[in-house]
């Protein structure tokens, strides 16, 4: 039978900060992902706007599956490589989780909106922006919160902006949300 230990506050609080810390360093090598959805949601975005406003082109919208695709394909192999990787913790597992339901919950607003003929982008920011906001709390990464509400920010932007801008928005909102945040956590010291 194996002896419980108890651990003092100050015992549980340095226990805390360790798997705070490890999840933090677990994430930082997963900021490819941040970074790789981030640079290929914006440059979806602003080609979009390109294509709809600037030319005649009917099919203005291919820029997200095309790259979403590409982003999904890319997602898939990062996490499918065999390198050693750290032991993951509660935290990591937990935030690993929570996007890929949020995954599940941006094909079905995209679904939907298509579905219905509406312009997504208010709705997939304010998901976007409970997920980001969510990991920042999670990992107490400042970065990540301000983001989270820069995409929150950007949803309410978008109820009062023709749909066609919706999309300038949107690539705003992910530089601010996913790549700015995604630059800090690479780079961090900690």
């Amino acid at each position: 039978m194996k002896e419980e230990t108890t651990l003092n506050a100050q015992e549980s609080l340095t226990l805390i900060m360790q798997v705070i810390s490890q999840t933090k360093e677990n994430l930082k090598q997963h900021s490819f992902i941040f970074l790789l959805w981030g640079w290929l949601l914006s440059i979806a975005s602003i080609v979009r706007f390109v294509f709809q406003t600037e030319t005649d082109f009917k099919y203005y919208f291919i820029p997200f599956p095309i790259l979403a695709l590409i982003g999904i394909v890319s997602t898939v192999v990062f996490y499918k490589r065999k390198e050693q990787r750290p032991p993951e913790t509660h935290l990591n597992y937990f935030i690993k989780r929570l996007w890929l339901v949020m995954a599940a919950g941006f094909a079905v607003i995209v679904f939907v909106s298509v579905y219905q003929n509406v312009v997504s982008f208010t709705y997939t920011l304010i998901l976007a922006g409970v997920g980001t906001f969510v990991t920042g709390l999670v990992m107490k990464f400042n970065p990540f919160l301000t983001g989270g509400i820069c995409f929150f920010i950007s949803a309410v932007c978008c109820v009062f902006v023709p749909d066609e801008y919706k999309v300038l928005i949107h690539g705003g909102a992910i530089i601010a949300g996913y790549i700015i945040p995604g630059y800090l956590l690479k780079n961090s010291k900690q």
